[in-house]
C-alpha cells in the first residue's frame, strides 16, 4: 500500500519549535517507504482532525465570502459583481486543479524546486476498496491527520493566494484573461515555491545522524536553507503580491487613473470582508499548526495580537498624517497585521507579534500612498503594497523575533537530537532575505510570463467603451444593484 507522508516537526515542546532551523514548516508531506496502512496503521486523534477540519472551513470563509466582499466594496460599483465573480470562479478553479496536479507537485519528493506526480488525481490519499486513509505527520512524532484532510487545508491556501491577485488589476481585465493567467501561474509560481518553502522529509526521517544530510538535501531548496514560514509568508502574500505589482504594469492603468475620482463603492462591505478575514486568519495560522495544542494557541494569539495592532499603528498614523482616521484604513490595517504575522505566527513571542503588528500598520500605510506613487502603478486595491510589502516585512522580522533572547521560541537546529537553540539574529534576518529574494524573483518571472501568455491568447484588458460602462454588464450580464 501508499506510503505515509510527513509534513514536519518533532515531539512535544519541539513541536513547533520546529520552526525550525529549516525552515517554514507549515504543512510539508512526503513519502517514506516502508510504513504500509493497515489495522497497525497510526490512528489520528479526534481532537486534531476536528481542529482541522474546522481551519480548513475557515480559510474557505476568507476568500468566500471574506476577500470577495473586501474587493467588492473597495470598487466602482459597477464592477462590484466582476470582482465576486474573480474571486469565487477563480478559487473554485485552483481547488479543482490543486486535486488534479497542484497536490502532487506541491508535497511530494521531486527535486529542491518542485515535486514529484506520485499524488497526481490525489491517488493513493485513500483505498476504497480496503476503507483505509493514508496519514499525513503533523509536527509531534506519532502525531497525525488524513493526508485527505491536509491536502484540503493546503487546497484552500492556493486558491486564496490566486484570488488575491486580482485586486491589483480589478476594473479592466477580462475575465477569460485573469482565468488564463491563474492557471499558468499556478503552475510555474504558486506550486514551485510552496515545494522550495514547504517541503521537507518529515521528522521521523531523522532517525540518525548518518541519513540527516540525505534527508534535508531531499528537502526543497529554501527550507534547506532554514527560512522560517509558519503559514505563507513567501508562498501566498510576496508571491501574490509581486505577481499583483507585475500585473498592474502589464495590464496598464484604469481609465480615467489619476483624472477621474474613484472612491470605493460600499465601505461597509469592505468592513465586513475585512472582519471576515480576520476572523479566517485564524484558521490560516493556528491551522498551520496542524494539530489542536500548543503551538496552534501560539499563533492564535499573535494572529489575534499583530492584527489588533496593526490596526492601531495604521488608524493612528493616518489620524496623524491626514488628520483623520478612516474606516478603510483600520479595514486596510487589519489585513496588514494579519499577512506580517502569517510567517511568525507560530514562530515568535507575543511581544514580538504586537511589535509587527505595529510596523505593518505603519510600513503598508507607506506602501499604498507614498511608495505607490514611486512605483507608478495603478495597483487597483493595493495588492503589492499590503501583501507585498506586508509579506517581505513579517518574514524579515520573523528572523529577528524567533530567537529566544526575544520572547521567541526558537527552533530546532538538530533534528537527529531534536535540539533547540537560536541562531544569530543578523544570521536569520539573512536566511529570511535569501528566501524572500528568491521569491520575489521566481515570481516576478513567473507572473510576466503568465500575463503575455494570457495576453498571446485573449487580450489582456477590456475596450475602453466596456470598461467605462462597467465589467458587470459588459462581461457578466448582470448589475450588482437595480436601483
Amino acid at each position: 500500500m501508499d506510503a505515509l507522508k510527513f509534513p514536519s516537526h518533532t515531539t512535544g515542546v519541539l513541536s513547533r519549535y520546529m520552526m525550525l532551523r529549516g525552515a517554514a514548516i507549515t504543512s510539508l508531506l512526503m513519502f517514506l517507504p516502508g510504513i504500509a496502512l493497515g489495522s497497525d496503521a497510526p490512528v489520528p486523534d479526534k481532537g486534531d482532525v476536528s481542529w482541522m477540519l474546522v481551519a480548513t472551513l475557515l480559510v474557505i470563509l476568507m476568500t468566500v465570502p471574506g476577500l470577495a466582499l473586501f474587493y467588492g466594496g473597495l470598487v466602482r460599483a459597477k464592477n462590484m459583481l466582476s470582482v465576486l465573480m474573480q474571486v469565487m470562479v477563480g478559487f473554485s478553479l485552483i481547488v479543482v486543479l490543486w486535486s488534479i496536479y497542484g497536490y502532487s507537485l506541491a508535497f511530494t519528493e521531486g527535486n529542491p524546486f518542485i515535486g514529484g506526480f506520485d499524488r497526481l488525481f490525489l491517488n493513493g490519499i485513500w483505498d476504497p476498496a480496503a476503507g483505509t486513509f493514508a496519514m499525513a505527520a503533523t509536527f509531534s512524532k506519532g502525531v497525525y491527520i488524513p493526508e485527505i484532510l491536509f491536502a484540503a487545508f493546503q487546497a484552500t491556501f492556493a486558491g486564496i493566494t490566486c484570488c488575491l491577485i486580482v485586486g491589483a488589476f480589478a476594473e479592466r481585465m477580462r475575465f477569460s484573461a485573469v482565468l488564463i493567467f491563474m492557471v499558468i501561474w499556478f503552475t510555474i509560481s504558486y506550486l514551485p515555491i510552496a515545494h522550495m518553502v514547504w517541503y521537507w522529509m518529515g521528522p521521523d526521517a531523522y532517525s540518525s545522524a548518518d541519513v540527516a544530510a540525505e534527508m534535508t538535501s531531499k528537502a526543497g531548496l529554501i527550507w534547506q536553507w532554514g527560512a522560517l514560514d509558519f503559514a505563507g509568508g513567501t508562498v501566498v502574500h510576496i508571491n501574490a503580491g509581486i505577481a499583483g505589482l507585475v500585473g498592474a504594469y502589464l495590464v496598464g492603468r484604469r481609465t480615467g487613473y489619476g483624472r477621474e475620482p474613484m472612491p470605493p463603492h460600499n465601505l461597509v462591505f469592505s468592513m465586513v470582508g475585512a472582519s471576515l478575514l480576520w476572523v479566517g486568519w485564524f484558521g490560516f495560522n493556528a491551522g498551520s499548526a496542524l494539530e489542536s495544542g500548543n503551538f496552534a494557541a501560539l499563533a492564535f494569539i499573535n494572529t489575534f495580537l499583530a492584527t489588533a495592532a496593526a490596526v492601531i499603528g495604521w488608524t493612528f498614523a493616518e489620524w496623524i498624517i491626514k488628520g483623520k482616521p478612516s474606516m478603510l484604513g483600520a479595514a486596510s490595517g487589519a489585513v496588514a497585521g494579519l499577512v506580517a504575522i502569517t510567517p511568525a505566527a507560530g514562530n515568535v513571542g507575543m511581544m514580538g507579534a504586537l511589535v509587527i503588528g505595529v510596523l505593518a500598520g505603519v510600513v503598508c500605510l507607506w506602501g499604498v500612498t507614498g511608495l505607490k506613487r514611486m512605483l507608478k502603478a495603478d495597483d487597483s486595491l493595493d495588492v503589492f503594497g499590503i501583501h507585498g510589502l506586508g509579506g517581505i516585512l513579517g518574514a524579515l522580522l520573523t528572523g529577528v523575533f524567533n530567537t529566544q533572547a526575544l520572547g521567541g521560541p526558537g527552533l530546532v537546529m538538530d533534528w537527529v537530537t531534536a535540539t533547540v537553540g537560536s541562531n544569530p539574529i543578523g544570521t536569520q534576518v539573512w536566511i529570511q532575505l535569501q528566501g524572500v529574494l528568491v521569491t520575489v524573483v521566481w515570481s516576478g518571472i513567473a507572473a510576466f510570463i503568465a500575463f503575455k501568455m494570457a495576453d498571446l491568447m485573449v487580450g489582456l484588458r477590456v475596450p475602453e467603451d466596456e470598461e467605462r460602462e462597467g465589467l458587470d454588464t459588459n462581461a457578466h450580464g448582470e448589475r450588482a444593484y437595480t436601483n
